[in-house]
């Protein structure tokens, strides 16, 4: 579908500017193209009349891929050096005109792979002095590592020989949790300010965060997103001992940073559980807020929270965007943050107060879970209208199917809780639309400075959310491995894998893993995590082999006395209800239960509130041949040029794609090696435009790839 509006009446108002023109937004040296994270250039030579001449310019193929990897990255250009992370995590430099390599930089040590937890990447960091030091700062596992951008080496004088644990600086012993970085950290003068992904169950780490010293890897301070007593934002935990068990509220999703105020604007995500907050009563912040804070000291400045008590696993999913609007006559600077919902919050960059207004609207609450709290309220911006749907009914459902199935998912809604935002979750299900992915995604929007204009892709898939009740997870005094290994699972991977073990959304299926893995091979997969799995330390071996003969189905093995010593299990780990995992609403067929768009892409004035034009996003091959443009789900932002175009991969088709951004009109479209998961990066070398995706497919099922493609006329 497409919504095309008069562009003329956006031009007339100028709208929208982040740094002086013409010199700024040249180069792509930091993640997302500028430090206020809005995904724009300034080069002109790739034009809407010349784009369609766009060639393969250099490949270069990094050589690691593996089952379900994957490469999220969002390149950076330095000279005339592109730097990039392969899909088991090699740092590497090649010349950014033709892709020949300069240097790798492997962080997995001969015979170390088997215990290394691979974290998906998506961007890197890179700081210079003058010419004197030129570093790069990325994350392997639970290390931020520091390497000489020159030669591809760790610098042996920051922190442990190259690199910062990130486990330590903590405050308590944070050894057997999963702390890992996804999205790189901001450089703010002599500080690296990074955030952390952390788990999301019950007993996972706390996120907070951290700034380090770029020369020696010293701790410089520490925010806690979870309050401790007497800071801001304690008294809004009712529980007033939440911080020393409570862990999320963590900001995965990187920053953008104001640098002339020293302000660093910071997503912050949902506390844990995510899914039941009985034992976190109160509004939980600084969980789902935009967090302002001063630079150089980690002081909170203003912050505004989009969510109370998070129920829903709504992170917010990207860095907010800094930008200047028109209002009321005057230049505003102004914060953008898009959701998962497809809400836009449009925030005062001094304050954080609403450029327009925030309603606190009634949500559902009579149906909550037994013990659980629900906030009465929650936000609702009112100058944008979302830019997905939000609710999912019968007369939304995907009629495209034959009879038999529409009948299928028309029962099944039925049965569900559904029709509008934050509906509680539910031991019948509970149908989350937008789903748990967006909306809005981690690759985030783009706006572009000339126009006011925010470009944002987004997924509209619904989910179902089902609620079990659990039982004590105190081991019994006599248990056999079977017993003990179908208690295990239960607490620790059925959120994730689903209670009958087929997995759903980006978790695979289990059945049948004997196939793949030894006892061995799975005890280790468990004690250290790979990509999205984070590392199971807190079960000790005994309980790791127990987990092993159940998903195993280690006959020989079941009926043998399960001996690990009885553990105390607190209140806080000990939940009531859990998930039975990440189920998307499927046809029989496999196609979402809702009807088309699936995916959309839309240009919205940030000015005056309106859609200037939405398009579907992406095609499945088959409904296409029908003539069907369904959209799909995508994954990574895009890329906005002074050049009128707008460069976006993330769909599921494997296309790579350029439109016309003032119309929304397809311009140029390449098939892809795998899928481009990722935002790509636009620059320019020796007089000539580049724009470089990496092709990483592995997610929604899609093939792995590890390629990075550059295009040029």
């Amino acid at each position: 579908m497409r919504l095309n509006f008069t562009y003329g009446l956006i031009v007339s108002t100028l709208l929208l500017s982040c740094t002086s023109k013409n010199t700024a937004h040249r180069t792509w040296q930091v993640y997302g193209g500028s430090r206020e994270n809005i995904h724009y250039s300034a080069l002109t030579e790739l034009d809407t009349g010349n784009v369609s001449q766009l060639k393969v310019a250099w490949e270069y193929r990094t050589g690691d891929t593996a089952e379900r990897t994957q490469i999220q990255v969002n390149p950076i250009v330095v000279g005339e050096r592109l730097y990039g992370v392969s899909p088991q995590l090699k740092l590497f430099a090649v010349h950014a005109a033709t892709g020949k390599p300069y240097w790798t930089f492997d962080p997995v040590k001969p015979g170390e792979k088997a215990a290394f937890q691979f974290n998906p990447c998506r961007g890197i960091t890179y700081y210079e002095n003058n010419g004197k030091e030129q570093r790069i700062f990325y994350t392997a596992g639970g290390r931020l590592y520091c390497i000489d951008a020159l030669n591809g080496t760790p610098v042996n004088t920051f922190g442990d020989s190259g690199y910062v644990d990130l486990h330590r600086d903590m405050g308590r012993n944070m050894d057997q949790l999963d702390i890992t970085s996804t999205t790189p950290g901001v450089i703010y003068k002599d500080l690296l300010i990074v955030g952390t992904r952390v788990g999301e169950a019950a007993g996972a780490a706390p996120g907070y965060i951290r700034a380090y010293d770029v020369h020696n890897g010293r701790l410089k301070w520490i925010f806690h997103t979870i309050p401790q007593p007497g800071e801001e934002g304690y008294d809004s935990w009712n529980d007033k001992d939440a911080w020393q068990h409570t862990g999320g509220a963590n900001s995965w999703a990187g920053f953008s940073l104001d640098e002339e105020k020293g302000i660093v604007y910071a997503p912050v995500g949902s506390a844990t559980d995510d899914f039941y907050g009985g034992k976190r009563p109160g509004n939980n912040l600084f969980a789902n807020c935009v967090l302002a804070l001063d630079a150089a000291t980690g002081k909170r400045i203003w912050h505004f929270q989009t969510v109370h008590h998070d129920l829903w696993d709504r992170d917010l999913p990207t860095a907010p965007m800094l930008v200047t609007v028109k209002k009321d006559g005057k230049q505003v600077e102004a914060v953008v943050q898009v959701t998962k919902t497809g809400f836009i919050f449009l925030l005062d960059r001094r304050t954080g107060q609403p450029l327009y207004p925030v309603t606190e609207t009634l949500v559902p609450a009579d149906t909550a879970l037994p013990g659980e709290w629900v906030s009465p309220t929650q936000p609702v911006p009112t100058f944008f209208k979302p830019f997905v749907r939000q609710s999912l009914l019968e007369k939304d459902l995907n009629t495209l199917i034959p009879d038999s199935s529409y009948a299928d998912i028309r029962a099944r809604l039925a049965s569900y809780k559904t029709g509008r935002l934050f509906m509680q979750a539910s031991k019948q299900g509970t149908v989350i639309f937008p789903g748990f992915d967006g909306g809005a995604e981690w690759g985030g929007p783009a706006a572009d400075p000339e126009t006011g204009v925010m470009y944002v892709n987004a997924s509209e898939m619904p989910w179902v959310l089902t609620m079990v009740e659990t039982k004590n997870q105190h081991a019994p005094v006599t248990e056999t491995q079977l017993q003990a290994g179908k208690r295990l699972y239960t607490a620790n991977c059925m959120s994730c894998h689903g209670p009958e073990r087929k997995g759903g959304g980006n978790f695979p299926s289990l059945l049948n893993i004997h196939t793949k893995y030894t006892e061995t091979t799975l005890t280790q997969l468990v004690n250290t995590g790979r990509r999205m799995m984070p590392a199971f330390k807190q079960l000790d071996s005994t309980e790791q082999q127990a987990l092993a003969v159940f998903l195993l189905d280690v006959k020989s093995k079941q009926q043998q006395p399960f001996t690990a010593p009885r553990k105390n299990v607190d209140a806080y780990t000990n939940l009531p209800y859990r998930t039975t995992g990440y189920n998307k609403f499927l046809t029989k067929e496999g196609y979402p239960a809702v009807m088309p768009p699936w995916g959309t892409l839309s240009a919205i004035d940030l000015n005056t509130g309106k859609v200037l034009w939405k398009d579907t996003l992406g095609d499945y091959p088959e409904l296409k041949a029908k003539g069907i443009h369904s959209g799909t789900e995508n994954y990574g932002g895009p890329v906005v040029t002074a050049g009128g175009l707008l460069f976006i991969a993330a769909t599921a088709d494997s296309k790579f794609r350029a439109f016309n951004k003032r119309t929304g009109q397809l311009l140029w479209e390449v098939d892809l090696p795998a899928c481009g998961f990722a935002t790509p990066a636009v620059y320019e070398v020796e007089g000539k435009q580049f724009v470089v995706i990496a092709c990483g497919g592995g997610k929604l099922g899609k093939k792995p790839g590890d390629t990075y493609l550059a295009f040029a006329l």
